[in-house]
């Protein structure tokens, strides 16, 4: 066997971009390469069809090392490792000490505890942390602002009196008054003079942090992936200045902060959005000329999104969940929460917590995402998403710098009003299903019903009621809209609705599908059928199953024989509807024809308006 090494690619040429751009003209067929290959996003940038080496020769992130600044390409040299999160609501402290004993038998190694401001106290701490080893496992926590100094300061007596080595102590506690004031508008700027304290109590846990960046609310609030990063980045950087300002120590401030990020479901523009948010961070610490690059490392903990979590056809939350924590996970985020698939409508049970766990188990343990550092480096196209947001995202953290820095802009409820326009325009988007989430605006569970499940709210426990001094994000499930008209649905007599079919084979069941799909929205039971010979037929078979609606499914050019006779003959007798906007669309509405559904209807409005005929 010979050891020569035949180099076998040698013999055939590379094709230049121009020569793939004119052979994917041709494969277009004259169709506008613009128009069906330009990935237009949200994100303020455009995406081509393919990148080249060429494409990223001009950037300077793969020219950066795992473990070194900029902290493009993570923290750590040698593997990505995260820490697999679990938050306990700690209302009993003998009860959530019980389930993190338990849960760390599973497979976790972070706990998150959120305890309520009023349980604060020496007894609590000892109760809900006995049995826990704080040097081994990663532990955080979270309770009312008023009360968080007091609660860091029982921790540190409490890892002293066990004795912990201060270096091995690793986790947060979350102290992030500016949430409240972009969330819920609620002036709490006093608390914020707290921070320098809170520091000066944990300075001597050098992997303990405390102030804290919970840009995750946005992401719930339906925020573009640019605008999540862009304000996360003036966030911190208002704590940073205001910590500097107050006299704290430069690298002991950056230190102490860690950042709370959501996750959503664009899979690769998520894992560069985390490559590109360490890099900026980096750059944004540097300016303030910290003794060591270590100060720049950004720490991350990475949440899957709620925003697009669903009520009906749950299960699918968990195929998001995945994508997302897959994106967390390639992106090098320091640990990770995975949202039970169930958390949208009942407190998440014991197999859903499971199944959340086991999620990230997968990836870490079967796939071994967390032995290759840096996955996404050197992909052509993960290097440009992770330039591109990085450009965007720096436009936004300077307009804020320009408005006087993020606490000056929550104030004037610019960021506000920035979120509260792009969740509208997703709500607006989902209605007219230009955005999907399967098995709600598209591909419903036809047979599905809501089985008295409804939507959780949550209310603070803090026990204080400051005014709202500032606008507030208005914070609305993607999904919410259609699950509020689908169990309004169910609460009356469920409509049926019936496919008229008739005319052209193919025609005839593509407009079944699609209307099948489009009043299944809305909780109605369809009724699909083979076909008819005549529309007396259809109509007749129509009334006969109780119909309360009929849809007449056809081609454009049959619906001018088919839809006047088939309406005169149904009379009233139900709603009548044509699948499709036919160019005949003028006559038929003259011949006393309203209802048609088509591919540029709002389906939401369209479906309240049908329940309203129907007296629902």
């Amino acid at each position: 066997m010979s050891n020569k090494r035949e180099k076998l690619l040698t013999e055939f040429q590379a094709p230049t971009t121009q020569e793939w751009l004119d052979k994917i003209q041709v494969d277009l067929k004259g169709a506008d390469f613009e128009k069906r290959l330009v990935w237009r996003t949200n994100e303020g940038f455009t995406v081509q069809p393919f990148y080249r080496r060429e494409d990223v020769l001009k950037l300077k992130t793969p020219e950066a090392l795992p473990g070194e600044f900029p902290f493009v390409r993570g923290n750590k040299k040698d593997n990505n490792i995260w820490y697999i999160r679990q938050d306990i609501v700690a209302d009993d402290a003998k009860a959530a000490n019980a389930k993190a004993k338990d849960v760390l038998n599973k497979g976790i190694d972070s706990l998150g505890f959120r305890i309520p401001g009023d349980k604060v106290n020496a007894e609590f701490v000892e109760t809900l942390l006995d049995g826990i080893c704080c040097d081994i496992v990663e532990v955080n926590f979270n309770t009312c602002k008023r009360h968080t100094l007091e609660l860091a300061q029982l921790l540190v007596a409490y890892f002293e009196k066990k004795g912990y080595d201060k270096e091995k102590v690793v986790g947060s506690v979350d102290f992030d008054p500016m949430e409240k004031m972009v969330m819920k508008g609620k002036d709490v700027t006093p608390i914020l003079a707290t921070a320098p304290q809170l520091i000066e109590t944990l300075k001597d846990y050098p992997n303990f942090r405390c102030i804290t960046v919970n840009s995750e609310a946005l992401n719930n609030a339906g925020a573009y992936i640019v605008q999540e990063l862009g304000y996360a980045l003036a966030w911190g950087n208002e704590y940073l200045q205001q910590l500097v300002d107050a006299g704290v120590d430069v690298d002991l401030a950056a230190k102490k902060i860690k950042f709370n990020m959501g996750v959503s479901e664009n899979y690769f523009m998520e894992l560069a959005k985390f490559r590109a948010a360490r890099m900026l961070w980096a750059q944004i610490v540097k300016q303030y000329e910290p003794k060591c690059d270590c100060a720049c490392q950004m720490i991350v903990n990475a949440t899957t999104s709620c925003y697009n979590q669903t009520l009906f056809d749950s299960y699918v939350n968990l195929l998001r969940s995945q994508t997302e924590a897959m994106s967390a996970a390639l992106g090098g985020v320091h640990s990770m929460v995975v949202v039970p698939f169930d958390a949208t409508y009942e407190v998440p049970t014991d197999f859903s917590e499971r199944i959340a766990r086991n999620q990230q188990l997968l990836l870490k343990e079967e796939c071994h995402f967390g032995q290759i550092v840096d996955p996404g480096a050197g992909s052509y196209y993960i290097e440009y998403l992770t330039d591109s947001l990085a450009v965007e995202a720096w436009k936004i953290f300077l307009k804020v710098e320009d408005e006087g820095g993020f606490l000056a802009a929550v104030k004037a409820g610019s960021i506000q009003d920035d979120i509260n326009a792009t969740n509208a325009k997703r709500h607006g988007d989902a209605a007219k299903r230009k955005e999907f989430l399967l098995g709600t605006n598209q591909f419903p569970n036809f047979t599905e019903v809501s089985e008295g499940k409804k939507p959780l709210t949550c209310a603070c426990g803090c026990g204080q009621a400051e005014a709202a001094e500032f606008k507030a994000i208005n914070s609305t499930r993607l999904a919410a809209d259609f699950e509020d008209l689908r169990i309004h649905t169910e609460g009356a007599k469920t409509p049926t609705a019936f496919m008229l079919t008739i005319g052209n084979l193919a025609m005839r069941q593509a407009r079944a599908q699609f209307s099948c799909n489009f009043l299944a929205c809305a909780g109605y039971k369809v009724i699909d059928n083979l076909g008819f010979k005549t529309v007396e037929e259809g109509v007749d078979a129509a009334l006969k199953a109780g119909a309360d609606i009929v849809v007449l499914c056809s081609s454009d050019d049959e619906y001018a024989e088919y839809a006047v006779p088939a309406f005169k003959y149904l009379d009233n007798r139900a709603m009548f509807v044509v699948a499709g906007a036919p160019a005949c669309m003028d006559d038929l509405k003259a011949a006393g024809i309203e209802n048609f559904i088509h591919v540029k209807c709002n389906v939401l409005e369209t479906l309240k308006e049908y329940n309203q005929k129907l007296g629902i």
